[in-house]
């Protein structure tokens, strides 16, 4: 019986040793020359690929947005509108300000 029946691919089943990469269709023990003739693949998925680089996804959330009155919407003449900024472009650069008119729902930014 293998030292290590059970394990991936990645481990010589004789000795426990990491094995190498010898080809794109083998892995082979440096230690005992054992060739892995089991197919070698390995699926990666997105997540797989954020914990390895410890990168979290940073959930949106619907907040309460600001209501000002300090802009005319270009649309409909209508002077209430909410609003949000957000940092779109490097950090020394001013955020953007998306702004929403509360009568018409028409869309526009201030950078």
């Amino acid at each position: 019986m293998e030292y290590s029946e059970g394990r991936d691919f990645m481990f010589c089943g004789l000795c426990g040793t990491m094995r190498t990469l010898s080809s794109t269709k083998h892995a082979q023990c440096p230690l005992c020359k054992q060739i892995s003739r089991r197919q070698i693949s390995y699926i990666a998925t997105a997540e797989d690929v954020r914990r390895e680089l410890g990168i979290s996804i940073i959930r949106e959330e619907k907040v309460q947005l600001q209501k000002t009155d300090a802009k005319t919407c270009e649309k409909c003449g209508h002077n209430e509108h909410t609003y949000y900024s957000r940092q779109m472009r490097s950090a020394d650069e001013g955020a953007t300000t998306f702004y929403v008119c509360t009568n018409c729902q028409h869309q526009f930014t201030e950078n």
